[in-house]
C-alpha cells in the first residue's frame, strides 16, 4: 500500500531537523553577510553603518579599476589559477595511469598514502615547512644547489620564481587527492575491453591509449569544465602564508589584494567593490562551466 504524503512527510521530519543546524549556519555565515555588498556602492563610514553611509554609485569601482595594483592582481590571479587548473588535471591523470600499472598491491598502497598525506595538512603548517626547506641559508634545497653554484636562491623573495613556487607546491599538496578519484574511475573500466585489446595484439601502451584514456575521458572532461568556476581562485591560504612585499608584482592575487585593502588599510568599501567584482566574474564562469558540463558530459545539478 502506497504511503500517504502526510505520513511520508512525518517520517522525514527527523531528517529535516538534522539539517536545521546546518541550514541556520549557512544563513548566518553565508546569506546574511551578503547584505554587506551594499558597501561597494557607498562611502562607508563605520560609525554610521550600512544604512547611514552616503551612496556614491559606481565611484568605488572606478577607483579600483584605476589602481595599478588591481590590474597586476587580476593578471596574477588568472595566470596562477589557470596553471593550477591545467596541472591539476594533467599531473593526477598521468600519475593515476602510472600507478595503475603497479601490480604489487602493498607498494601501490604505500605510494597512495604518501601522495595523499599532504592533502590533510593546512597551508599554515606547510608554509612553515616550505620556509625552512627553501631558506636561502639553511634550506635543504639551497644546500643542494650550492654544490653546483656559489649563490643561493631566495625562492620566496624572487618575483620571477615565486609564482612557480606557488604552483609546484600546490601540485604537491593537492594531486594525491585527485589521483585517488582517477584511480577509482579506472576501476570502472570493463576488463573485457583489455582482454579484447590483448587478443588484437595490443601492448600495454596501446591498451592505455585506446582503452584506459577513453575510459576516463568523461570524468576528466567533467572535472576540467567544472574547474572553470575557480578561474579567479588562486588560493588565498597558500599565497597569504608564503608571499611578502618583494613579490607583490607577481604573487599578489585578488584575494590578498582584497585582504590588504579591507583589513590592513581599513578601506572596507573599496575591498567590498573588489570582492563583488570577483564574485560576479566567478558566477559567470560557474554558470558557463555547468552549461558546458551539461553539453559535453550530460552532467546536471538537478
Amino acid at each position: 500500500m502506497k504511503a500517504l504524503p502526510s505520513a511520508k512527510a512525518k517520517r522525514n521530519v527527523p531528517l529535516h531537523l538534522m539539517l536545521l543546524p546546518a541550514v541556520i549556519l549557512v544563513l548566518i555565515y553565508n546569506y546574511i553577510p551578503m547584505l554587506g555588498v551594499v558597501m561597494a556602492f557607498q562611502r562607508y563610514i563605520p560609525g554610521r553603518g550600512l544604512f547611514g553611509s552616503p551612496f556614491t554609485g559606481l565611484d568605488n569601482f572606478k577607483y579600483v579599476f584605476g589602481l595599478s595594483g588591481f590590474t597586476s592582481a587580476v593578471r596574477n590571479t588568472v595566470f596562477i589559477a589557470f596553471i593550477k587548473m591545467v596541472t591539476g588535471i594533467v599531473v593526477p591523470v598521468t600519475f593515476a595511469l602510472l600507478l595503475n600499472e603497479v601490480r604489487a598491491k602493498k607498494t601501490k598502497k604505500i605510494i597512495q598514502t604518501m601522495i595523499y598525506l599532504p592533502f590533510f595538512l593546512s597551508w599554515v603548517i606547510l608554509a612553515g615547512i616550505l620556509r625552512d626547506i627553501l631558506s636561502p641559508s639553511t634550506g635543504i634545497v639551497n644546500k643542494f644547489l650550492m654544490l653546483f653554484t656559489d649563490e643561493s636562491v631566495y625562492f620566496l623573495a624572487n618575483a620571477g620564481i615565486f609564482p612557480w613556487v606557488i604552483i609546484i607546491t600546490h601540485i604537491w599538496k593537492e594531486f594525491g587527492y585527485a589521483t585517488i578519484i582517477y584511480l577509482a574511475t579506472l576501476t570502472t573500466i570493463d576488463p573485457a575491453l583489455y582482454e579484447a585489446a590483448m587478443i588484437d595484439g595490443a601492448g600495454r601502451l596501446s591498451q592505455t591509449w585506446h582503452v584506459t584514456i577513453p575510459g576516463i575521458a568523461p570524468i576528466v572532461i567533467l572535472l576540467s569544465v567544472l574547474s572553470l568556476g575557480q578561474i579567479l581562485n588562486a588560493g588565498f591560504d597558500q599565497v597569504f602564508n608564503l608571499y611578502n612585499f618583494s613579490v607583490y608584482s607577481t604573487g599578489d592575487i585578488l584575494d590578498t589584494f582584497i585582504y590588504r585593502i579591507s583589513l590592513d588599510n581599513l578601506q572596507f568599501a573599496i575591498g567590498t567593490a573588489v570582492g563583488l567584482f570577483r564574485s560576479v566574474v566567478s558566477f559567470v564562469f560557474v554558470v558557463a562551466s555547468y552549461w558546458l558540463a551539461d553539453k559535453l558530459t550530460d552532467y546536471r545539478v538537478f
